[in-house]
Order: C-alpha cells, then structure tokens, then sequence
C-alpha cells in the first residue's frame, strides 16, 4: 500500500457512494482488481491534514454479514484482516432519503470503534419526500461527525474533508460510546476472547467468533476461538437476530427524536389494497400471464408499421444503388454485403425499443418485485429463489448482463443453477429470427378481435425457454453438490406512476446499443459472408463461369428466340451454382448432412454457424446469401418465401420453421455468453457443460418438432 493516510469510503448500494468518490478524487483514480477476486477495486488521492491521502471505494454492502464475494471483500476491509488493503478511519455513506435502513451498518461501523464520519447524501431526494433531519441533534446521538453533502452539485465537500481532517488529529482513539451493548449478546465468549486480543471491541469479538474461519489467522488461533465457541455454548444465528432487533430498537428511537418522516400509510394503504391483487395465491398468477402475453402482443402489434416502413426504405435503396451504381465488384459488396446485412438487422430495432420500454415500465411501477416475490415458491421446487428471478427476467433483454446480476444471489448453489440456465431466456437477439420465422409461416389471424396468431406464437416461444429454464434446473440441482441454506428476503417498493422520460431515454439507449454492438459483428460478419459466398476454389468456380459464358453466348446466338425470361433464368442459375461451390457453399454442404434431420438446409447450417458470434446474425447472414443468389429487389422475407429445395418444396415450411425457431430457443448461440459463464465461474468446467447441454437438447427438440409437425 502507499505510504500515508488511507480511508475507505463505504455505504447501502446506491447510496450515491460512487458520486461522492469521483467528487472527491478528481482524476486522480485507479481501477483494478481487489487481490485474489474479480471485485473492482478503485482508489483515488485527495488532501488532508496536510498529508496524502487514498480513498478506497469498497463494495456496496447492507450490513456486517456479508453473503456475496464483493460485501466479503468490504467485511474483511473493516474488520481488519485484509492483509493487503488497510484503513485509518471511516468515511461512510448514507442516504438521507432511506435513513433508516442505512443507520443498521453505520450503527454496526461505530460498534467496532473505529474513527469514522457519516456523509448524508440524496438530501434533496429526502426534501422532497418531506423527511426532515435534525442533523445536529443526529450527530450527538450517534457520537460521530455527520455533514451533508450533495456530490453532483460540490455541496458540503469543504465541510466533509474539514471533518476528516479535524478527526484525524483529535479521535485516534477507541474511547467513542457503543450504539448498543454488544457484550450482553455473548459476555462469557466475548470475555474469553479478549484475553487473546485485549484491544479488540466487543463488536469485533462478537464477528471473530461468527467467521474467524475465514479469516487469515494461524492454526493455533483457529482452534483457540473454536474451542471458545464450544466451552460458552456461542451460537452465531441467535447472536445475530438478537443483535439486529436491538440495533433497529435503537434505530426507531432515533427515527421518532431525530427524523419528521410524512405519513406513509396512504401510499402504503394503497399499496397493500393492490397486492391484495397483484399477489393472489390464484389471480396473481392469472395477472402475471396476462401481463407477459399483452407485453408479447404488443412486441408485434406496436412494431408493424415502424418495421414495415424500415424495409420498404432499404428495399428502395437498393433499388436506388443497383441503378445508379457500375456493375463491379465493390458494388457488390456494397450491395450485397453490406446493405443487405445492416437493413436484414435494422428492421427489427422497433420491436427491441417496444420490448425494453415495457420491460422498463414493469420495473418502474413496481410491479417487477412482486413478480419475483410470485415466483419463488415455483423457484424453489426447482433448485432456485425468488433473486433467480430478476436475472433471468433480465435475459429477455440479453444473459451477459443477466448473468453478472445473479452475483446478487447469495446461496452459491443457486446462483450456479441461475447461471446455467439463464441463456434459456429468449433474449433481444432472437428476437429477429423470431420475426422473420414467424411472419413467413405463421398468417396474420386476429381472434376476437385483438388475440394475434403470431402473437400467441411469439409468447409460447418465450413460455417454451421459461419452461425449459425450469426443467434444466430441477434435473441440474441434482448434480450440482453445494448444501448451503437459502433465504429469500425482498423489499417490496410501494406502486409508483411509471417515469415516462426514463421509459423513453431507455429506450433509446438499449436501441442505440443493440444497432452499434450487433452492428460491429453483423457489418464484419457480412463483409466476410460475401467474400466467401462469392469466391470459392479457382477449378469449380472457373467450370462455372465457363458454363455461364457460353449459355449467354448460345443464348445471343438464337437471336429472336432470345427473350428476357431465359436470360433471368441463366443469370439466377449462375448465381447459385456460383454460391453452392463457394468457399461458404462447400462449408455448407458439409453440413448438411447433419443438419438435415432437423429439416434445414445448408444455407440455414452456414447461418448458424455464423450466428454462434451473435445470433442476430442469423438475419444477416440470410439476407447476404440471398441477396448473393438473387439479383432482383425483393425484400428478404419475399426471398425467403420463395426459395426451394431441388425437389421443388419449400425451404421453409411450416415443419422446418418451427424446428429452426425451437432450436433458436434453446441452443446456446453465443459465444459472449460462454465467455462470461466462465468469467463468473472461474472455470471452463461450466461454460462447456452449458454449451453441450443446451445445444444437444435444441438439436433432440428441433428434430422432434419437425418430425411431429412434417
């Protein structure tokens, strides 16, 4: 560590701990990795007391007992026993807006009698909820220096480093008053321990005895606390319950003196009358499908016209560069490769922008709590939790994310379980595979006079990777060996009207980034799918042209008999033959073979190779090869409607649809999903276990779905 003072910043999650920390150091930051874990570690210089000083942005952390990685790392930073990273004093965070909850770890940090100062953030937050704080009156409470700031707009910064500053010099020592009296919780095992270490609090004693285990003490020490815990009959879990409702005892003392709090039980009177709805043990369950189905219908009805209006626009300038351009290569590519990748994607942007929006609003409302507190008596059945639910929720939108969430998930077990499962979520990037399948074979019925046929479809596709979710992990939870309780406890927030501005800014952001990510891969992607759909080995592609030149030549020499017909017909059999003996052509014959049973042909197989990068590249990938074959204007749902097999039927018909959008459901096309498996799992162990899985069980599926439905 760098020589000096060094201070750790601590607090709730979003408590605006990140805010003050880059309010404080400026520029002058560094980011790596806590020693030994994954954990982000930032550390950043300031000025106090004359001397330099490092600030060190621990992990976000409710409360002294730590379940995830990250509030490990922020425990053994407090309690003293990290041996890399040390702290002379305290600068702890708090929301003013959510005090209460926020008082149960700074009550915890004062037990340990460590110097420490209270920064109240989201003041302005508190003000308009009406919460009032006796500041002064708070600091004599709690016996330790209290200043509020306002990060984003430099408020109370000179007041907070002045506090700083001021407790460097005079509070080095332990004398400040306990906010409990912790040796009543446990005096005979607290007493046995001090004589091993005098100078430790009686908080401490009380944490060395729960988890002196992982701490890094030598054996003789391990075995000394052990035998204590034995002689004094110490039991942790009752410790521990005993010890918060005393500290909230407290803390609603402080509550009524210090803080005038408005009347919440209209807000929460309304609230319970709508969970007496929303959480039904039977019609909550029935809100839940009707609320997935409306958001499915919509994904397809809200989208039409946007989506139609997007492809007629690059159907037209296509047309419009087709004329305009020299027939050579570069426009080829630009045509054919690059035009026909970007549009193949772009059309789809309105229903991903309609799916996040609605996502967005579920989360606004409050209602996305309350489906988690509905799922975990489902979730438990098999192998998961209530917390299982927000990641895989998550996955509609994309697993990466979805995955790094479940680090929320405290029970080992069922975070693995989460993780594994996860990719089964129909995330964004199916969803135009979903489309375009669905619109080819699927007619645009309307039941009732709102039901849509393509939307019901749509939603069962999504039920089928719940469902499949589910099963995978009732028969994983067998195999995975971690006993480990679980508990689920959740917070519900009170129903709010949904934030429209932020809906929208949503919106526009995931849309942006969707288009720019899957941009990069899809323009790289068909850039490398037309060089291959149009070069392949010098001999089979020369017969080819051969054959192509001397049609054309017989074709002139007929004269009158020569009419455009045959000329378009020559010109399209060039072009497949062309594509069949490229070097993507080859690729895809090989495997066919394969393939096959599941009812796809070797364009579909060279698709999904190429999708593994991104499946959204399935699109792409179609549009490039078609429009490689094709040289009329035509959309690519007309091309794909029309294509056929050498006996004359369709390529895609209803059987070999279906089996294509069961395999997109429940294969693991992604390669950025395996990466980040393995990085939250430390191993290549899983990432390989899900691929084969997932991949295998797409492959039984799709061929049970065709043949069924042939």
């Amino acid at each position: 560590m760098k020589p000096g003072l060094h201070i750790a910043l601590v607090g709730n999650p979003n408590s605006g701990k990140s805010s003050l920390f880059n309010a404080l150091t400026g520029m002058h930051q560094k980011v790596g990795n806590f020693p030994g874990v994954t954990v982000d570690k930032k550390t950043g210089q300031i000025e106090l007391a004359a001397q330099p000083t490092t600030l060190i942005d621990l992990p976000g952390t409710y409360s002294f007992y730590p379940k995830r990685e990250d509030e490990w790392v922020a425990y053994k930073v407090l309690m003293g026993v990290d041996p890399d990273v040390k702290s002379d004093l305290i600068l702890l965070i708090a929301d003013a807006s959510n005090l209460k909850r926020n008082l149960l770890f700074c009550s915890q940090i004062i037990d340990l009698k460590i110097p420490v100062v209270l920064a109240l953030t989201m003041n302005d937050l508190a003000a308009k909820k009406g919460i009032k704080i006796d500041i002064a009156a708070l600091q004599d409470d709690l016996g330790i220096p209290v200043v509020a700031v306002d990060a984003r707009k430099n408020k109370g910064l000179v007041e907070l480093k002045n506090a700083l500053a001021n407790i460097i010099q005079t509070t080095r020592s332990k004398n400040q008053e306990s906010f409990i009296d912790n040796k009543k919780l446990a005096p005979a095992a607290i007493d046995a321990f001090k004589q091993l270490y005098p100078t430790h609090s009686d908080y401490a004693a009380l944490h060395y005895l729960m988890h002196h285990e992982a701490f890094p003490l030598d054996l003789e020490m391990q075995a000394a606390i052990e035998q204590i815990k034995i002689e004094h009959h110490f039991n942790p879990t009752k410790t521990q319950a005993q010890e918060i409702l005393e500290r909230y005892g407290h803390i609603q003392e402080i509550m009524k003196s210090r803080v005038v709090e408005p009347d919440p039980s209209a807000k929460k009177k309304r609230s319970e009358k709508l969970d007496n709805i929303f959480l039904h043990r039977i019609g909550g369950y029935a809100i839940l499908l009707t609320v997935l189905f409306v958001l499915f219908q919509s994904v397809f009805w809200m989208a039409k016209f946007p989506m139609d209006g997007i492809e007629w626009i690059f159907t037209h300038l296509t047309t419009y560069l087709n004329s305009m351009l020299p027939n050579v290569w570069w426009e080829d590519l630009l045509v054919n490769g690059l035009v026909a990748g970007i549009g193949g994607i772009v059309v789809f942007v309105p229903q991903i922008m309609i799916l996040f929006g609605l996502i967005t609003l579920l989360e606004d409302t409050g209602y996305m709590a309350r489906i988690s507190f509905l799922s975990d008596k489902l979730m438990r059945k098999v192998g998961l939790n209530g917390k299982s639910v927000m990641p895989m929720i998550s996955g509609f939108a994309c697993a990466v994310p979805a995955i790094m969430s479940a680090r929320n998930i405290e029970n080992k077990k069922e975070r693995l379980l989460t993780i594994m499962v996860t990719p089964f979520m129909s995330c964004s990037a199916r969803l135009p595979v979903y489309t375009i399948l669905t619109s080819l074979v699927i007619d645009q019925k309307i039941y009732f006079g709102f039901l849509s046929l393509q939307g019901l479809v749509m939603m069962g596709l999504y039920v089928m990777g719940i469902v499949m979710a589910l099963l995978a992990s009732s028969v994983l939870k067998w195999f995975i060996k971690i006993k480990e309780k679980s508990y689920f406890i959740l917070e519900l927030p009170v129903y709010r009207a949904p934030r429209w501005k932020n809906i929208a800014t949503m919106m526009i952001q995931k849309a942006g980034i969707f288009v720019r990510d899957a941009g990069k891969v899809i323009i790289v992607i068909s850039l490398l799918l037309w060089f291959l759909s149009s070069y392949g080995p010098s001999e089979p592609m020369k017969k080819v042209t051969d054959h192509y030149t001397q049609q054309k030549s017989l074709l002139k020499n007929t004269g009158t008999t020569a009419n455009l017909t045959s000329a378009m017909q020559i010109e399209k059999e060039f072009r497949t033959q062309k594509l069949e003996n490229s070097y993507a052509g080859i690729l895809g014959k090989k495997l066919e073979p394969v393939i096959a049973p599941m009812g796809f042909d070797w364009k579909i197989g060279i698709a999904l190779v190429t999708s593994f990068a991104a499946r959204e590249v399935f699109v792409g990938t179609m549009a490039t090869l078609y429009s490689v074959e094709e040289s009329d204007n035509s959309s690519l749902r007309e091309k794909l409607k029309a294509a056929v097999r050498p006996d004359g039927t369709p390529v895609y018909s209803l059987a070999a649809a279906l089996s294509l959008m069961v395999f997109y459901v429940l294969a693991m096309q992604c390669m950025s999903t395996l990466a980040v498996v393995k990085r939250e799992t430390q191993t290549w162990k899983w990432p390989t276990i899900q691929f084969f899985m997932m991949t295998g069980l797409a492959y039984m599926m799709s061929w049970l779905v065709y043949v069924v439905v042939k």
